[in-house]
């Protein structure tokens, strides 16, 4: 299936298959020089595969984990363009990750003000969310996704089976975020999340997801508005995943960051929800650390920072907070 990011001259297909990788020179144009960035958390085949269907390849590796997602690496990718005389007509394809993904759409932002980029997510989390919508970068400073710009995919190929070797506690990070949307914007499918096993869903969770995400994105691509509502789980979230030594993946970081964030009612049934995937419903961290970090948020103002909250299942209610409030509700998901 196709899904249409309809946005003018920026706009782009999310195709939704297995087996896309097998024709990658069928779906994207790879008849020029291609950079294809990869981690070494990736099976390295699937970089390779598409490194042997372009014109010239040159494959850009950086280890793996979040504090590689760097100024260093991006650096590192321009130079090795650089040296290998990447034109404006080339391009870059990320084969990862989010992770990879957000790197290498900054590479492919930068470099020359501007190339092609197409992205083949490997992990549920990429695949449902920071696949779609053109958001690029690295972390700073400390600061999670702090330096980056707006640059969206030429084309997005979802694949199944690139999903057969994640573990488990994987395939949960990201439909975490897939959750995430859903109590946001679509009941039924938390309905789905209740009464099916959704580890045998991922397929139709990932589709929903981006269907979701690229309607959101249309509405509101430069995150000035709606598109914000993204962020739920989000703000706390980020808090967490920067004081937690790496315990926590991404998405389970959401997670913590999503039950503070909605009414009594709606809490009641979530919690329920993140065990069943096995989710964490708790941690343990420094509540100032953690409270240091979300004031770098960027979504903060001089006083107060924007969230999302759900009072109802399926919709959402946009609240400026002091951080002093957030604090209050953080403390909520920390173990004493």
């Amino acid at each position: 299936m196709i899904v249409h990011v309809n946005l003018g001259q920026h706009s782009y297909d999310v195709v939704i298959e297995k087996g896309l990788l097998s024709r990658v020179d069928q779906e994207l144009n790879l008849n020029r020089k291609v950079l294809v960035v990869t981690d070494s958390g990736v099976p390295k085949e699937y970089a390779q595969f598409v490194a042997d269907k372009s014109k010239e390849a040159v494959i850009g590796l950086i280890q793996s984990g979040e504090d590689n997602k760097s100024l260093e690496s991006w650096q590192k990718l321009l130079k090795l363009m650089l040296d290998n005389n990447f034109t404006r007509g080339d391009c870059v394809v990320a084969v990862g990750g989010g992770i990879v993904g957000d790197l290498a759409g900054f590479v492919a932002a930068s470099y020359m003000r501007g190339l092609d980029f197409y992205n083949i997510p490997t992990t549920v989390l990429s695949q449902v969310d920071s696949s779609v919508g053109g958001k690029t970068g690295v972390n700073f400073n400390g600061v999670k996704n702090i330096v980056g710009a707006f640059h969206q995919p030429k084309k997005v190929l979802i694949d199944a089976d690139l999903l057969k070797t994640l573990p488990k506690r994987q395939i949960a990070n990201g439909l975490s975020e897939a959750l995430k949307m859903a109590m946001t914007f679509d009941k039924d499918t938390v309905e789905l999340f209740k009464i099916q096993d959704p580890f045998e869903k991922v397929e139709l969770l990932v589709q929903k997801s981006i269907e979701i995400k690229a309607r959101v994105v249309e509405a509101d691509e430069k995150e000035s508005g709606l598109r914000r509502v993204l962020n739920f789980g989000h703000t706390l979230g980020h808090g967490i995943e920067t004081n937690c030594d790496e315990k926590f993946y991404h998405g389970e970081c959401v997670a913590l960051g999503m039950i503070p964030m909605c009414s009594e009612k709606v809490r009641s049934e979530l919690i329920p929800l993140l065990k069943k995937l096995g989710l964490p419903t708790s941690c343990k961290i420094n509540i100032d650390d953690a409270c240091n970090a979300i004031k770098h948020d960027k979504k903060a103002g001089k006083d107060s920072i924007h969230t999302i909250y759900v009072n109802e299942i399926g919709t959402f209610e946009q609240k400026d907070m002091s951080l002093q409030e957030l604090r209050s509700k953080l403390e909520m998901v920390i173990d004493k």
